[in-house]
């Protein structure tokens, strides 16, 4: 498990091990989240990024088709 600390200026430092493994890259934008006292970073990708994130997925039966 990384740890890391909050400096003076309330900025975190990502270390090396878990920069490698998301594969993130300088200046790249994260959305930060809290929940539950609990801060997420989740690194912004471009839209290009999901091309064929869903191929393969069966989509019948997604709704009823009542709500269409």
């Amino acid at each position: 498990m990384a740890t890391t600390t909050i400096s003076p200026k309330f900025q975190v430092v990502i270390p090396k091990e878990v920069r490698k493994k998301l594969d993130l890259k300088s200046g790249q934008k994260m959305t930060v989240v809290t929940k539950g006292g609990i801060v997420y970073f989740i690194p912004e990708k471009p839209i290009e990024a999901f091309r064929g994130f869903l191929k393969g997925m069966a989509t019948g039966n997604i709704r009823e088709d009542e709500e269409r």
